[in-house]
């Protein structure tokens, strides 16, 4: 069986897709004192764009 799908054919598809996925990972206290973290993908234009963005519990 021959190969339905080449490597090339495959960068062609997802190059309509800009944006890029940035893991966001932000630490918090909790009301024991203790901290805890927060993970989240977010997808954006440029990386200089999640400074500005806010990130709550």
């Amino acid at each position: 069986m021959a190969k339905q799908q080449t490597f090339g054919d495959k960068g062609k598809k997802k190059a309509g897709d800009t944006k890029i996925s940035v893991k966001v990972i932000k630490a918090f206290r909790s009301e024991k004192g203790t901290i805890k973290y927060m993970e989240r993908f977010v997808k954006v234009d440029d990386v200089g764009q999640i400074e500005k963005m806010d990130f709550s519990r």
